[in-house]
């Protein structure tokens, strides 16, 4: 088997196509976020995407099927019982978590919050599922009024504490989130906690881009950890580090502003001279669109990144492969503001790589079992490697 010398895989953060055959368990039937979101906006033009087989995968409006694509193309279930980040990013890593997270749907316990006002000398408000933008107009005139955290959580397992910029340091904020992950895993166990600092008053507040999430360790080794032990390279782009907690990162580019920054992050790392593993997260597509439920925002953010998809596929060198992919869904035109159990889409291109349909695939982790085997020689189920070369 040919070997590459390096891989990248791009998340679009949430860009799911279409409803899992358990979509009904989680509420999710008729999910289909870039499906849905293609026909609620009059369609989205991506040809570059296009042209790697994405239509072939799901209907989507304003994007063609074609006869002759310059890629490889299919979708992938999760096996995993979940449809959070966490469990998504994971899976794509190689590790299936065979019992899904807790979610608070009634908040935390009085025991969990209880502890955490005592750690940090301050009080808590809402202790809810709430929308993330929402939550500071309920919440925030009364948290600068009265120093206090506002904690929210959602359906996926995770404990989100905001705090206004001016009136809580950024330092203290994140001390408390650090803090608030030990209480978590000690009453009420999560994924993560995000720390989300905001600014402004009543009618305009906007969380600003200092959001930073504390991960708890992955239960087991990790595509990312074997990569590493292998002398190799693993460069984490955006959030990526914050969602394996740092675990088989050699080098972290945190974003701090938008999925343009994470782009131009990733088109910098692929001119370094490294080997081994390049894997980025694009947020924005889940946290500003899809919870959000702003399609035309989804729309123009897709379309933003198939316009760098050119500079994207230009730098890759002659023995590489890009991996396009997604965590889970967040459809924008779905009920509520929470994530969708949906297919991910696995679209690969490199300059030695056979066009071809990947079908279904059982698992996100058959990107992991390819890459390892293209990268490290580890032949393992799953992988699609002789598929593709």
């Amino acid at each position: 088997m040919s070997k590459i010398e390096r891989a990248t895989i791009i998340v679009l953060d949430s860009a799911g196509v279409g409803e899992l055959p358990d979509a009904a368990e989680f509420g999710d039937v008729g999910s289909n976020t870039v499906g849905n979101l293609a026909k609620a906006t009059g369609g989205i033009r991506v040809p570059y995407m296009e042209k790697l087989g994405l239509g072939n995968i799901v209907d989507i409006q304003g994007v063609a099927k074609v006869v002759a694509p310059i890629g490889a193309y299919g979708k992938a279930a999760e096996a995993s019982k979940g449809k959070d980040t966490t469990t998504g990013h994971w899976e794509i890593a190689g590790i299936i978590n065979e019992k899904p997270f807790a979610t608070y749907p009634n908040g935390f316990s009085k025991e969990c919050i209880e502890a955490f006002e005592k750690a940090t000398g301050r009080k808590v408000l809402c202790n809810k599922p709430y929308s993330g933008t929402a939550v500071l107009e309920d919440f925030g005139d009364e948290a600068i009024e009265k120093g206090a955290w506002i904690v929210y959580t959602s359906a996926d397992p995770v404990f989100q504490l905001a705090a206004h910029e001016e009136h809580i340091p950024l330092d203290e904020l994140n001390k408390a989130s650090k803090k608030a992950l030990e209480i978590c895993l000690q009453y009420d166990p999560v994924a993560r906690v995000i720390a989300r600092p905001f600014l402004g008053k009543k009618g305009s507040f906007a969380r600003t881009p200092n959001r930073h999430d504390y991960s708890i360790n992955p239960p087991k080794a990790s595509m990312l950890d074997r990569i590493k032990e292998a002398g190799l390279d693993v460069v984490g782009v955006g959030k990526t580090a914050d969602i394996f907690n740092g675990q088989g990162i050699t080098e972290s580019k945190g974003t701090n502003k938008d999925n343009k920054d994470g782009i131009l992050k990733t088109i910098a790392a692929l001119k370094e001279d490294t080997k081994g593993l390049i894997f980025t997260n694009l947020v924005d597509f889940d946290m500003n669109f899809g919870h959000r439920r702003n399609s035309q925002g989804y729309k123009e953010a897709l379309e933003e990144f198939d316009a760098y998809m050119p500079e994207i596929m230009s730098n890759l060198k002659e023995n590489e492969i890009l991996v396009i992919t997604a965590d889970h869904g967040c459809d924008p035109t779905y009920k509520g503001t929470d994530h969708t159990r949906e297919y991910i889409p696995v679209l690969v291109y490199g300059k030695h790589i056979k066009p071809c349909n990947l079908g279904t695939r059982k698992t996100f982790a058959d990107i992991a079992s390819t890459i390892e085997e293209l990268l490290l020689g580890n032949v393992t189920e799953g992988s699609f490697a002789k598929e593709i070369l």
